[in-house]
Order: structure tokens, then C-alpha cells, then sequence
């Protein structure tokens, strides 16, 4: 069974891949909704067994690579944090497939985005299945390229190739660090399997390494580089600005991708990678700082967009944050748990916001929209429930983690974890306000939409609403059912899959902490989305007018346009590299110096010396006199000054021989 979690879906991609024309659109769909579904059921037999029965399953199939010193096999690992995400990723995924199936019905390359969507699967099980760092890296880039061919899946579409560009480049600077952060993993433990590896991190409290010339801690190192990678992947501050961009996809795309699986890789790999992150405290810091930055500059950008999917997805980013700074924070089940949850809610609010562009003829842009409420009542029920939960609100499942992850940072008293505590609160804050904002201008404001879009406009088919009416239901129920067993007081769900130190357990202080700090963020959130339905409803004039201010014009036009991320990006690193690439790389460099001293200038020197020699095939006596004569005397005279050479260092011949040919050309 627990193969079948793991090979089913690459099956199903496969059949959909190859022999798509043969099975057709309908055939396609069914098959890997059928394998993903039936990979569901297995995932959740296996959360029973292993997180609620506390009996975790091991697997070692086959040796891949024996070399030696290196040696890796093809396991599989079932303890209690992959059975959580094989839950999320089959659940997430299963609806998603039968969304898909009528959502791109009109498509006639159906199959194919069928089998991408179940190849991403795959991977991303091989990914949180992995009993080794090789193995995960197999899975992480796994889906990075799905992600990148479901966000080109229309390719014809120039911003469609821009966005997927732009997405693998961006990630393959949190790769890089990720396999340097392997390689050191290797170098230092001599293993890349993650019992051994684990079970030796205590053995290295004190060790350095050097790098880059400078000695530094070696945990602290590999922390700080596995993290470079959990950035990339999970879209924090400084690696983020991939993830808006990928709202080119087709929304179940999104969905997938930016809810619920591909961007928790990272929060996996932090949680999985606990046992170093606990002997590395200032890799822990620098976890809790980006992670807050995070969680409080996406919601301060989400507040302008106009994009109904960039809102959706700057809130992403926003609660990716949190549960970054939970994991710096040490509390990683705190962490796991709002990725459970939160994985729920916003997969809810992606399917319905593919729900209102399918009904509007593929419009996206909030203020050509507008009175949705009476043609959309089921849609707007879903993204209301789904909104409500992001925002925080009391007993839906938003509520049970975010709430938590902002206790325990304050009650970290510490100043990495006040500092998340305050941004994290003003982040609740921006996230209420830009998610009733999205309702409002999306469902209830005055209809803004063209005459013949507004006559077409239609509820979700059966296909399409079936899977927002499921997710509802765990949108609101699944965090006060799981709270106790996740993150309960005593409770033994997690066995040895989360190590925290001792001395870093907090979630006791934090029921201590004041009751005013407790209700902070919840009073923030109800604040934040009252404000935002007063100014929208009652005060749009004096918005308008604060909007078009000196003042409000230079704040909106820097968050509007992302915290000039992008044009610092452009103007001072990409432009730059790019021209440095092309003038001096490859002119100068390449087809100058080396081409110059390689292949052209040794093929141009052997024919100018033959042309010389032929030259000298005159067929004239004295002509081969004078050679010989010249050839005599430079042999004599280099035979009796040869002791008085012994000391010139010949490669200094050999340089004067190179410039005087460089310069002569």
C-alpha cells in the first residue's frame, strides 16, 4: 500500500502522457482523478496507521548508488510529518484533478495537463517520502519542472513564457543553495541518509568549517544554506518574486501549486530538517527574521492589487511567512499545523476565484467586476468561508493555528520573536482588510463588468463546485478537530519526526501570556476587515481623494508596484549580469581571448608558418645554403650560451613567444 501512495500517480501520469490520444480528454480525466483519488484513501489509511497509531513505516526498496564511501538506496520513510502532507497533497490534489476536468474541458490539450498535474504529485510525494537528502532533491526538482511546464502550459501566451522563466530561475538560486548545503551535509557527517545524519548532529555542537576563507560554525552553515533553499521554494522575502508572476497558469494550477503543496516544500524541509536547526540558533534567527519580513511586506502588497489571483497569492506568501518564523521559532508542529490548515482554506479561495473568472469570460481584474452576489451565491458562500478563514476569525480553522504561531512568538521574550510577534499582528491586520476588500469589489460593490460578460455570467458546474463544497467543509471544521492531536499538551503524534531542544519548548509560556497580547491579533483582524468594508462601502470618494494625494500617490505606487523588487532586480542585477554576460563573457572573453589563443589563433599560427615555410621552397642552391648556414649557427651558439641560460626561467620565453603573437594580431 504505502508504494502504491507513491507509484499510482507517476502510473497515471504516464498513461495520460503517452497515451493521451488513444484514451481521449474524458478518458484522461478519469483515469487520474480515479489514481490520485484512490492514493488519497491510502494516504489517509496510512495517517491512521502511522500518526494516530504511532507505528511509522520504513522502506528501503533498492540500492541507486554504491560507491564507496557513498552509498544511497531508494527508501521510503512514513513517520508522522509525511503522513500529514500525503494527506494535504492527495486531498489538495484529487479535488484539484476533478476541477481540472471541467475548468480546462475546452482545452484540446487536456491530457497532457493531466499528466503534468499528476507528475507534480508524484514528485512532490517523492519529495516528503524521501529517507535522504539525494532522494528529497530528486523530488524538489521534480516539481519545479512540473511548475514550470503547468505555468507554460499555454505557451503561446508571451507572459506565460516570462512567468515560467522566471519562476525556474528564481528557484534555481534557492537549488543552488540547497545542494551546497547537501554537499556540506556530506562533507561533514560523510551521509546523506537522514537517521545517521540526525543522530550525529549532537557530536558537531562545536565543530567549524571553513568557507569562503572564513570559519564558521558548521551547523549553523548547513542551516543557514538548507534554508537559502526553503526561500526559494516557499517564496520568502528576496526569493518571492516568482510566485505572483505564476498566476499566468490556469487557475487549478495555482491552486495546486501555490496553496498546498509546491511552496510547502520548504516549512517540510525545516521541519524535517529540525534536528539541525535546534543546535544552530543563529540559523534559527535568521529563519524567524526573513519568515516575519515576509509575512508582513506580502500583505502589505496585497492591499493595492487589482489581480484577483495576485491578492490570493500575496496572501500565500503572507502565511508562508508565518509558518517560516513558527519554524524559527522552534515550534514546528505549530508550523505544520497552519500548513495543514491553511492548505485547506486557500485551495477553497483559488477554486473559487477559478469559479468567478470562468463565469466572467476569463476576466481577473476586481474593478471590471462587481455585483456577483445574486449570480453567484454558491461562489460567494465559498470565498466567504474561505476569506473568513484566512482573516483569522474565531472557531474556523485559520483561526486554531495563526493564532497560536502569534502566541508563542511572543511568548518567545525574545527579540527575534517580539519582532515577528508585532509584524505578524500587523499582517493579520492587512490580511483582513485586502480580504474583505476582494469580496467586496469582486461580489457586492456595484456591478462593474461589460453588458454581454455580465448577461453570460453562470455558477460553478457540478464538477467545478462538488470540490469547493468539500473544501468548505475542512475550512472550517478541520482545525478545532485536530487541534488536540497536532498541538495539544502531551500528545505523542509526532514521535521523533519533530525535535525541538529542551530549552526551546515555549508553547506552555505561551497560555501564560497576557490575555490583551492573546486577543491582539483577532481584535486586528475584525478591525481590519470592518475598516475595509467602511472605506469601500461608505468612503470610496475620500479614498479616491487620499489615493490621488502626494503622499498617498508615492505609497500606493510603492506598494502597488511590489516594494520596487522587481525593477531593483532589473536594473541593478539583471541588466548588469546580462550586459556583463554578452559585452565581456562572451565577445571579449570567449570570441575574443580564448578563441584568439584557442582554435582560430593556433589554426592561423600552424597556417601562416606553413605559408612561411612554403615560402621557403624556392628550389633555389643558395637559398637552402643560407638556411642551413642560419640553422648551424643558432644551433652552435645556443650550445655553448646553454650553461649561461640555466637560470632563465623558460616560461618566461614562452610568455614573450604568446604577447608577441597576441599583440601581432
Amino acid at each position: 500500500m504505502y508504494l502504491n501512495i507513491v507509484l499510482l500517480p507517476l502510473f497515471s501520469g504516464l498513461t495520460a502522457g503517452f497515451f493521451g490520444r488513444k484514451i481521449g480528454p474524458y478518458g484522461a480525466g478519469i483515469l487520474t482523478t480515479s489514481c490520485i483519488a484512490m492514493t488519497c484513501v491510502m494516504s489517509l489509511i496510512a495517517f491512521y496507521e502511522v500518526g494516530l497509531q504511532g507505528s511509522p513505516c520504513y522502506i528501503d526498496l533498492m540500492s541507486w548508488i554504491d560507491s564507496e564511501l557513498f552509498t544511497i538506496s531508494w527508501g521510503f520513510l512514513f513517520d508522522s510529518l509525511t503522513a500529514v502532507m500525503l494527506v494535504v497533497v492527495t486531498f489538495i490534489s484529487t479535488l484539484v484533478h476533478l476541477y481540472s476536468t471541467e475548468y480546462m474541458s475546452h482545452d484540446p490539450h487536456l491530457p497532457r495537463f493531466m499528466c503534468y498535474l499528476s507528475l507534480f504529485t508524484f514528485f512532490m510525494l517523492i519529495l516528503v517520502t524521501a529517507d535522504n537528502f539525494i532522494q528529497m532533491f530528486v523530488g524538489w526538482e521534480g516539481v519545479g519542472l512540473c511548475s514550470y511546464l503547468l505555468i507554460n502550459f499555454w505557451f503561446t501566451r508571451i507572459q506565460a513564457n516570462k512567468a515560467a522563466i522566471k519562476a525556474m530561475l528564481v528557484n534555481r538560486i534557492g537549488d543552488f543553495g540547497l545542494a551546497l548545503g547537501i554537499f556540506t551535509v556530506y562533507y561533514v557527517f560523510n551521509s546523506v541518509n537522514y537517521v545517521t545524519v540526525f543522530s550525529l548532529v549532537p557530536s558537531f555542537v562545536d565543530s567549524t568549517i571553513v568557507f569562503f576563507n572564513t570559519e564558521i560554525h558548521c551547523l549553523t552553515l548547513i542551516g543557514v544554506l538548507l534554508f537559502v533553499g526553503a526561500v526559494g521554494k516557499s517564496a520568502q522575502l528576496g526569493l518571492h518574486t516568482w510566485l505572483p508572476d505564476a498566476m499566468e497558469g490556469p487557475t487549478p494550477v495555482s491552486a495546486l501549486i501555490h496553496a498546498a503543496t509546491m511552496v510547502t516544500a520548504g516549512v517540510f524541509l525545516l521541519g524535517r530538517c529540525s534536528p539541525i536547526f535546534e543546535y544552530a540558533p543563529n540559523a534559527l534567527v535568521v529563519v524567524t527574521v526573513v519568515g516575519a519580513m515576509t509575512c508582513f511586506f506580502a500583505a502589505s502588497v496585497g492591499l493595492v492589487q487589482n489581480d484577483l489571483k495576485r491578492v490570493i497569492a500575496y496572501s500565500t506568501c503572507s502565511q508562508l511567512g508565518y509558518m517560516v518564523f513558527a519554524c524559527g521559532l522552534s515550534n514546528y508542529s505549530v508550523g505544520v499545523f497552519h500548513l495543514a490548515n491553511h492548505a485547506f482554506f486557500k485551495a477553497l479561495l483559488f477554486l473559487g476565484a477559478g469559479s468567478v473568472i470562468h463565469a466572467v469570460s476569463d476576466e481577473q481584474d476586481m474593478r471590471k467586476m462587481g455585483g456577483l452576489k445574486k449570480l453567484l451565491p454558491f461562489t460567494y458562500g465559498m470565498m466567504l468561508i474561505g476569506s473568513l478563514s484566512l482573516m483569522g476569525m474565531p472557531f474556523l480553522t485559520g483561526f486554531y493555528s495563526k493564532d497560536v504561531i502569534l502566541e508563542v512568538a511572543y511568548a518567545k521574550y525574545s527579540l527575534p520573536g517580539h519582532f515577528a510577534y508585532w509584524l505578524g499582528s500587523m499582517g493579520a491586520f492587512f490580511t483582513a482588510f485586502y480580504s474583505i476588500r476582494l469580496l467586496y469589489l469582486t461580489f457586492l460593490s456595484e456591478c462593474n463588468a461589460y453588458r454581454p460578460v455580465f448577461l453570460n455570467v453562470h455558477d460553478a458546474p457540478i464538477r467545478m463546485g462538488l470540490p469547493l463544497a468539500i473544501l468548505a467543509v475542512p475550512s472550517i471544521f478541520i482545525g478545532y478537530l485536530t487541534r488536540d492531536v497536532i498541538i495539544g499538551f502531551g500528545t505523542n503524534f509526532w514521535g521523533n519526526a519533530l525535535f525541538v531542544y529542551p530549552d526551546n519548548l515555549n508553547l506552555i509560556d505561551s497560555e501564560f501570556i497576557p490575555i490583551h497580547m492573546k486577543l491582539l491579533s483577532v481584535c486586528l483582524s475584525v478591525l481590519g476587515g470592518l475598516s475595509s468594508y467602511f472605506f469601500y462601502r461608505y468612503k470610496m470618494k475620500e479614498l479616491y481623494r487620499v489615493k490621488i494625494s502626494l503622499l498617498g500617490r508615492s505609497l500606493y505606487k510603492f506598494l502597488n508596484r511590489k516594494w520596487f523588487f522587481d525593477k531593483v532586480y532589473n536594473e541593478f542585477i539583471n541588466q548588469p549580469l546580462l550586459g556583463f554576460g554578452y559585452h565581456t563573457s562572451y565577445k571579449a572573453i570567449d570570441r575574443g581571448l580564448i578563441e584568439m589563443l584557442g582554435p582560430f589563433g593556433l589554426s592561423n599560427l600552424v597556417f601562416n608558418c606553413s605559408l612561411l615555410m612554403k615560402k621557403l621552397q624556392s628550389g633555389t642552391t643558395y637559398h637552402y645554403i643560407l638556411i642551413l648556414l642560419l640553422s648551424t649557427t643558432l644551433f652552435v651558439t645556443g650550445f655553448f650560451f646553454m650553461d649561461s641560460l640555466a637560470g632563465v626561467d623558460l616560461r618566461l620565453f614562452v610568455v614573450f613567444v604568446l604577447s608577441v603573437f597576441v599583440f601581432s594580431h
